[in-house]
């Protein structure tokens, strides 16, 4: 049990390595407008021929998304964002092994992408922007990744409080719609909703969430919050070595799962983390 109470939620079935190892999932971005890669894998053959690279790079996971979510984006209708992503997971879903998971907050594009033959729903909004999504993960048994995301940025938060109650209302959603605990994992959403130092704070705070009874992800790849620390004017492309900090340090606080653009180099990396503190845990 957790010190809230919580029993550890066990692996999901897709992700039989889950705990035993810090996963790695692979970004790939079907948007003209993404922050690091938006504009690359627009086309079919090319979202196809990166999305083969990840999993041969060592993906565990390939994250397909058709909406920047970058600061400052612009939402696109649900049928343009579905008319990006449904297409590529149809084409690799059959080519996989591993599963694909839709990053959306979107109820119609998630059904829509889990018919296609996605498996995994990643939203950025926790199920609480279109709780509708809860039902339709459910429905196919698919597992959901629930981040935490605020429309505001409140300096004087205690960040650590404001995830634990975002997180109540999340797996109250997730519950009512029949999603079993295992089939849940929480992202403290580095980069979203929260000051440079809530960002920090939240990264350096990973422990507590653990204590939460779930798998953890933490998505820090090429983001800005990398960018104050060392360089502002580094180009997010640019940004490996800190990325590459970051998920380590993140995998050594307990994150049994990143979200990268850069999969090889975050494989090898995370080895090494895993040789040593998995085996300590």
């Amino acid at each position: 049990m957790s010190e809230t109470g919580l029993a550890q939620a066990p692996p999901t079935r897709l992700l039989p390595d889950l705990g035993r190892r810090t996963l790695v999932m692979g970004i790939l971005n079907v948007t003209p407008d993404s922050f690091s890669d938006g504009g690359l894998f627009q086309s079919g053959e090319a979202a196809l021929g990166h999305a083969l690279e990840l999993e041969a790079d060592g993906a565990d996971i390939v994250d397909i998304g058709g909406e920047s979510t970058r600061p400052g984006y612009v939402p696109v209708p649900a049928e343009e964002e579905q008319a990006r992503v449904v297409p590529v997971i149809a084409a690799l879903a059959p080519r996989l092994t591993v599963p694909i998971s839709i990053d959306t907050y979107k109820a119609s594009t998630a059904r829509k992408a889990l018919a296609a033959g996605a498996k995994i729903v990643n939203d950025v909004w926790g199920l609480q922007r279109e709780p509708e999504i809860a039902s339709v993960a459910a429905d196919f048994g698919a597992p959901v990744i629930v981040m935490h995301n605020r429309e505001t940025i409140d300096a004087s938060l205690d960040i650590m409080d404001e995830m634990r109650r975002f997180f109540e209302r999340s797996l109250a959603i997730a519950r009512r719609a029949g999603i079993p605990d295992r089939d849940i994992i929480l992202d403290p959403g580095i980069g979203f909703g929260k000051s440079w130092e809530q960002h920090l704070e939240a990264l350096r705070r990973l422990p507590e969430l653990k204590e939460l009874g779930f798998p953890v992800l933490v998505g820090v790849s090429r983001k800005s919050v990398l960018g104050r620390v060392h360089n502002a004017n580094v180009p997010p492309r640019e940004r490996l070595f800190g990325s590459i900090a970051a998920h380590v340090l993140a995998g050594t606080l307990g994150a049994d799962i990143v979200r990268v653009h850069d999969v090889r180099q975050h494989v090898e990396a995370l080895q090494v983390v895993d040789a040593v503190m998995r085996r300590a845990r």
